[in-house]
């Protein structure tokens, strides 16, 4: 996979991407990242890349071309790839793992990082996604374009030690992921679970289905419309929902 990242301060993404697993994933040329100053294609003596708005308002706009020009730069560059040009915008579709799925199987990613007040609408044109991090205004685009870069690569065939790992996370399995425990088996009173070290997989598995259930069930029942729930897994939601109104009383 390729990924560029069109942004005003690449070297806010020395650090994050110069580590961990999005760093081995480079090194094993599982990916290939890179930053693009669109400063460089500013206009005039000063670089300019942003300006007031028609009409009048507060804050300044990125202005058209030194996205364009910058655009037109990776096309040249890699004339032959199937782009995928994600705008970070608040007002974009929120990131979440299916999204990251999704990215994790293009062959070249763009992210486009705004800043300022917001975008030349034009730039628009250039884009296949628009993507929200949240329902929340950061400074720039560069924190998000992190966590979506971060997301999608680790879910990259051989980035991960154990390809299970993906699989299994919370919400790519349509439910919170399920507790963990490892040494020692008691610390200051807690106890592991008896059934993780009894050694018969068929129940452990059992045992953590039941527990992502209902973590989910307390913590993001919302995840549960569009879950497909079996017989077992109703009467088990059902018994939780009977506790919690006898609690009540």
């Amino acid at each position: 996979m390729k990924i560029d990242i069109v942004t005003l301060f690449p070297e806010m993404f020395d650090g994050p991407l110069g580590h961990s697993i999005v760093k081995r994933a480079i090194e094993k040329d599982i990916v290939d990242v890179n930053t693009v100053n669109f400063r460089q294609f500013g206009k005039g003596k000063h670089q300019q890349v942003d300006d007031t708005p028609y009409g009048g308002g507060a804050g300044m706009l990125l202005k058209p071309e030194p996205l364009f020009d910058a655009m037109d730069t990776i096309n040249e560059q890699a004339p032959e790839t199937n782009k995928r040009v994600i705008l970070m915008d608040p007002a974009g579709k929120p990131f979440d793992q299916a999204m990251a799925e999704d990215f994790s199987e293009e062959e070249h990613l763009i992210f486009l990082c705004g800043h300022y007040e917001g975008y030349d609408e034009r730039i628009r044109s250039l884009v296949t996604d628009e993507v929200s991090l949240g329902d929340y205004v950061l400074t720039g685009g560069e924190l998000a374009a992190m966590v979506m870069v971060d997301a999608t690569v680790r879910l990259l065939p051989d980035v991960l030690g154990n390809a299970v790992s993906a699989q299994t996370d919370s919400h790519s399995s349509g439910l919170l992921e399920h507790p963990h425990y490892t040494r020692p088996a008691e610390y200051k009173g807690m106890k592991v679970p008896d059934v993780l070290m009894n050694g018969n997989h068929g129940l452990i598995e059992t045992w953590r289905h039941e527990q992502s259930l209902k973590r989910t069930f307390l913590r993001r029942p919302d995840m549960l419309e569009n879950y497909n729930l079996t017989e077992t897994d109703q009467a088990l939601i059902a018994k939780w929902k009977r506790d919690a109104e006898e609690l009540k009383d």
